[in-house]
């Protein structure tokens, strides 16, 4: 169980990506995220600036995407957004890396793709997601090796809106290759407190979900991005 020094809520970044999402859904994310002390809410670019204005004193980080969810712009545009989320009130950007080079095995490319990011928003807490889903076991080993060269605060599996989500197995694997160099975030697929333990028990420091209501009080099964 996890110990009242370390309550569930602290691992949590709230999050509401979806393309349909409202200013008032964005203020209620952000009502809820302070009442539950939440760690962090993660919205969109489009939605940083009223985030912050929300969160306000509040302890409650203000989380946004960058290159999100394909990964496939240019590192100049992704360093762009992520300096522009940064100058809105972003105090953490969840970069997407460039997938295609991965699964071709260009690791200079990736790393020089989060390397401009990294460049972009020295202050802001970078975490990369990886997205697991779509890589094998070598290259998730390459590109979390190649996100922790480039200077990253954490290394996240996945975005939520691919093929797959975060796994016990895969974050024990990031773990083996971060070996203490920078934390770990699992999110898509962590929809009930037993599903948040595994992760955090396998080496998990946050959680990105859109259930974290859930999670801190009836557990009911909510899906998690």
């Amino acid at each position: 169980m996890l110990s009242m020094t370390h309550p569930l809520a602290a691992y949590i970044d709230h999050t509401l990506l979806k393309a349909e999402a409202t200013p008032d859904d964005i203020r209620r994310l952000c009502a809820e995220a302070r009442e539950h002390s939440f760690a962090a809410v993660c919205v969109n670019p489009v939605y940083v600036r009223l985030a912050a204005e929300e969160l306000a004193g509040s302890g409650v980080k203000v989380a946004t995407v960058c290159g999100f969810p394909l990964g496939a712009v240019s590192s100049d545009q992704k360093a762009a957004e992520a300096r522009l989320s940064a100058e809105a009130g972003a105090d953490e950007v969840d970069m997407v890396i460039h997938i295609g080079a991965a699964r071709a095995g260009d690791w200079d490319t990736v790393q020089a793709d989060i390397e401009a990011v990294r460049r972009a928003v020295p202050g802001q807490v970078l975490k990369v997601i990886i997205e697991t889903a779509l890589l094998d076991e070598d290259q998730k080993r390459r590109a979390t090796e190649a996100a922790v060269n480039a200077g990253a605060d954490f290394v996240k599996t996945s975005t939520g809106f691919s093929t797959g989500g975060a796994t016990v197995a895969d974050v024990e694997l990031m773990r083996e290759v971060i070996a203490g160099r920078a934390q770990i975030k699992a999110a898509g697929g962590v929809r009930s407190p037993e599903d948040a333990q595994a992760m955090i028990s396998a080496g998990a420091a946050r959680l990105g979900t859109s259930g974290g209501i859930g999670l801190v009080t009836s557990g009911e099964n909510e899906t998690a991005y």
